[in-house]
């Protein structure tokens, strides 16, 4: 409702002699207990007017209302300026904007941007917190796209290290040649069997050394183990053939069935970066760091820099022995991403656990005088729980992320099988079904919370046909579906003088022009959680829209009938339209 800040603009003009800017004008919608559809707040308008706001707000409304064609009548409440606005109006934005085919697609904005996510260890599967990662970096891709960004979705994968040196070592020790062939395992679980008795068998020898009298710090060191462990990496490092062909195959085996994974998610990725290509990165960015003062060298040799009057501490970028941390390899990760899409913004998503490190890390780039530095942003999320701490998990110590699908996928077919819809699908119909609806329930259900929040995931309470859930949504997608299937549906536009819809039906044409700002809002948020939440609020209306109006396919055709039904159609498609947003298949039949 733009016309509103104009005319508004125009009375303000009219009566108090002054131009404003549309920035002052607060438009916001209605509360439901008073009449109209917009409401103006006056208090700004005070300072103009020089009049109490119950004041201003009787003359602006007294002057919309005489010169407005679509503003009918108004009301006063304190500084609130309340204003219905003519049905025909509406009637007019749903035919020519809501039911046009661009609406809620927005054209390119020329900007690019990356999306890093997932970012695993090959050493161990996926797990609940990485699903949170991917589900949440996928559908940030998606309303980026959405939003008219060309996006570039990339996977930094930490695939080399003591901790994969690990589970080589222990590979080696007591896997007897065992391959995901031989065990029936997949890769990613396999090599992480051997992560865990890795870790079984180093705590056998530190408990042993300490009964010979060592401290829990000197056992932990001194183990045969971790020795062996430390030796094995360095001759990763030395490109000892041996070594760097077991990691090699150990790997393929992870990628395996990492693969399997994120295509049961439903995500994917445009490039994949690899720590073994990266880990010597950022030495060149240390040295112009060095000769532009911004870092500075210690009596070992070591390399820092001090950000204690930015309000963080002093931070190593390059050990005394010439080797690099963390911090060093993000930097030059950082500057080859950029010199390889040459993005305008690039999203990090990543634990909250991270967020000091994200923050010396822009910091740094910054100082350095990386222009680009500017668009970086670390999109930081919780921890996320289940209500009795853990759920049964091969390795039982985590919740690993096949284990969730299956389970999801198992609990959907047993809530969909009690219901009894489905009689007469085909079994690959069915299959299919328990997917998209576990898959659906487990994406809404981890996905409608803001990122930044920590989350109790909750598997039986996400599966439910009612209620603020991904089914429910779907559900109501599948009724709209079987609906305009009865009505043997075909578009067509209602009268020019079509008059007389529900309050309902208007509540409905005013949730459906929210759609484009709310791919905005949650956009520019990198947030998924608002529009998952819009799409409830739709999907619930409808369900009061569906049993309030008169059954539609028994309507006598006419105008008021294929309102209803274009109203119907056009809800399911911005159900079905955002919810692929958030990477979430909504069945046409349920």
């Amino acid at each position: 409702m733009n016309f509103i800040i104009a005319e508004t603009q125009k009375a303000i003009l009219e009566l108090y002699k002054e131009e404003v800017a549309e920035s002052v004008i607060n438009i916001q919608d209605t509360r439901k207990e008073f009449e109209g559809q917009a409401t103006i707040v006056v208090f700004p308008i005070t300072k103009i007017s020089k009049k109490s706001p119950e004041q201003t707000a009787n003359e602006i409304g007294e002057y919309l209302v005489a010169n407005v064609e679509n503003v009918t009548k108004f009301n006063v409440v304190k500084g609130f300026l309340n204003l219905s606005i003519a049905e025909s109006y509406f009637l007019n934005q749903f035919n020519e904007e809501i039911l046009a085919s661009d609406f809620g697609v927005y054209p390119s904005n020329g900007k690019k941007v990356m999306v890093e996510y997932s970012s695993p260890n090959t050493n161990k599967p996926l797990h609940l917190g990485h699903v949170r990662n991917n589900l949440l970096g996928y559908s940030v891709s998606e309303l980026l796209k959405a939003y008219g960004y060309d996006v570039v979705k990339v996977n930094l994968v930490n695939d080399r290290g003591i901790h994969i040196c690990k589970s080589m070592l222990a590979w080696q020790k007591w896997g007897n040649g065992e391959t995901p062939e031989s065990s029936g395992l997949k890769g990613d679980h396999l090599v992480g069997k051997y992560y865990v008795i890795f870790d079984k068998e180093y705590k056998k020898e530190i408990e042993a050394l300490k009964a010979e009298g060592q401290t829990e710090e000197e056992a932990k060191k001194n183990a045969p183990l971790i020795k062996e462990a430390q030796q094995m990496l360095l001759k990763w490092e030395q490109g000892d053939e041996v070594v760097v062909t077991l990691w090699r195959t150990m790997n393929e085996w992870v990628y395996a069935g990492f693969n399997v994974t994120y295509k049961n998610l439903g995500v994917d990725f445009d490039k994949f970066y690899y720590e073994s290509n990266t880990y010597l990165l950022g030495k060149d960015t240390v040295d112009e760091g060095l000769a532009k003062g911004v870092f500075f060298k210690k009596e070992d040799g070591s390399v820092w820099i001090d950000l204690t009057a930015d309000g963080l501490d002093q931070k190593l970028v390059l050990r005394a022995d010439g080797t690099s941390v963390y911090i060093t390899q993000d930097l030059g990760t950082a500057e080859m991403k950029h010199d390889d899409f040459n993005m305008d913004e690039s999203i990090y998503v990543v634990g909250n656990e991270q967020d000091y490190h994200f923050k010396v890390l822009f910091l740094i780039l910054e100082k350095l005088g990386k222009s680009w530095a500017k668009g970086l942003y670390h999109l930081s999320y919780g921890m996320v729980d289940l209500p009795n701490g853990k759920m049964k998990s091969r390795e039982g110590t985590v919740v690993d992320a096949d284990e969730l699908i299956e389970s999801m996928i198992t609990t959907a077919k047993d809530k969909t099988e009690e219901l009894g819809k489905i009689n007469d699908f085909t079994t690959e119909e069915k299959e299919e079904l328990y997917k998209n609806i576990g898959l659906g329930a487990l994406k809404y259900f981890l996905l409608k919370v803001e990122p930044k929040k920590r989350l109790l995931f909750n598997p039986a309470e996400s599966i439910d046909f009612q209620g603020n859930t991904g089914p429910f949504i779907q559900y109501t997608h599948a009724r709209i579906k079987s609906l305009l299937s009865k009505a043997d549906y075909q578009f067509a536009s209602t009268g020019a003088d079509f008059v007389g819809i529900s309050e309902v039906e208007l509540e409905m044409i005013l949730l459906l022009a929210k759609y484009p700002s709310e791919i905005a809002t949650a956009a520019k948020a990198y947030s998924p959680a608002s529009l998952a939440n819009y799409l409830y609020e739709l999907a619930k209306l409808f369900n009061k829209f569906y049993h309030e109006v008169p059954p539609i396919v028994k309507t006598e055709a006419g105008d008021e009938k294929q309102f209803r039904l274009n109203l119907s159609k056009k809800t399911a498609d911005v159900i079905y339209t955002g919810m692929l947003i958030l990477g979430i298949t909504s069945p046409e039949r349920m």
